[in-house]
């Protein structure tokens, strides 16, 4: 997969554009690929851990802590983005244009209880049914991308 862009990140268009970070988490059951999606709050749609950046934490680690509050994964952060995505955040009173930088979570195990349980679906897919559920073009190809590496 491609490299994402060093900071700062620029939009070419007169909004500017906010960045967040994400957890791509994989594991491999019986020889098969597979990633985690879990429900966004609000519209309920399939899309990958995700936040913004927390301040001192590096992007990756914030990633895994995204990973952790909302689906409760555990395991271990690539330091570099495995690549990027842009979507449209919907707010009260407009939507912003927000780059999300996607690192690759190695799962290694599940928590029995974490903070967001009650608030998404949390479930696991084979990349290309996963690529097929999520609305963002960017994180469908990066997700049909999983599928032609393995």
């Amino acid at each position: 997969m491609g490299k994402a862009a060093k900071h700062p990140l620029k939009s070419s268009s007169l909004l500017p554009e906010l960045r967040q970070v994400a957890a791509l988490p994989l594991r491999t059951e019986q020889g098969q690929l597979e990633v985690c999606l879990v429900t966004t709050r609000e519209t309920r749609r399939w899309t990958i851990p995700k936040g913004w950046p927390m301040k001192d934490i590096k992007d990756c680690r914030a990633a895994a802590i995204e990973a952790e509050q909302e689906a409760g994964l555990l395991g271990k952060t690539r330091k570099e983005p495995v690549g990027e995505f842009l979507y449209w955040k919907r707010r009260n009173l407009q939507f912003d244009l927000v780059r999300v930088l996607v690192y690759q979570l190695d799962v290694t195990g599940h928590l029995p209880a974490w903070r967001e349980m009650g608030e998404r679906e949390v479930r696991w897919f084979k990349p290309h049914d996963a690529a097929l559920l999520v609305e963002e073009v960017g994180l469908s190809a990066l997700l049909e991308g999983l599928e032609e590496a393995a």
